[in-house]
């Protein structure tokens, strides 16, 4: 069940989801929520595993739609870049920004190992199989100002809608501290 620490903050403590156990399941990650407190609504679809697919099959569920980046810099660092839909992220330009070496996109079996998901589900719930923080999580500020923000719950067949607010409670509660920023934007082609 989660907890809270001396500042108040949800932390997930003698939680249900186990290292054993791993990865979570959208039920599991359903039960978090709400025990958190969190309002949700899921949202179900046919499969989707690219921003374009998402546009034409999910362009009836209401709110910010996303896209997440699983990285990994040149030390090895792993990195979860959450950013809008449309941002056409300069990864260089990110790297930069945030002093660390050039990033390049993580393996599909490193992405597996540490976040429990498939290529094509990656998400910031996916931080729930995280637990010993080894993903940095990159959030884009813009992003921040959508309500709802939409995100695959584990699974890329549905999209689970949540509060800006509620996406950094959740983020924090898996213990993981978002740095919030303005993502560099690569110029149109």
């Amino acid at each position: 069940m989660p907890g809270a620490d001396g500042n108040g903050t949800a932390k997930l403590m003698n939680s249900p989801i186990s290292p054993a156990s791993m990865p979570a399941t959208d039920q599991d990650l359903f039960c978090l929520l709400d025990a958190l407190g969190i309002a949700h609504r899921t949202y179900e679809h046919a499969p989707v595993f690219t921003v374009e697919e998402s546009q034409s099959l999910c362009a009836h569920v209401p709110g910010g739609h996303t896209k997440n980046l699983f990285l990994r810099d040149r030390k090895g660092e792993l990195w979860l870049v959450v950013a809008r839909e449309s941002l056409r992220v300069d990864l260089n330009a990110l790297a930069k920004q945030l002093g660390v070496a050039r990033f390049s996109f993580g393996a599909a079996e490193l992405l597996i190992e540490t976040l429990g998901v498939a290529p094509g589900s990656v998400t910031p719930f996916s931080l729930i199989n995280d637990s010993g923080a080894r993903v940095r999580v990159v959030l884009d500020g813009g992003m921040l100002a959508l309500d709802p923000l939409n995100f695959h719950p584990l699974r890329n067949d549905r999209t689970t809608a949540i509060s800006a607010d509620d996406l950094l409670n959740f983020i924090r509660a898996t213990g993981h501290e978002p740095m919030i920023v303005r993502l560099p934007e690569r110029a149109a082609a």
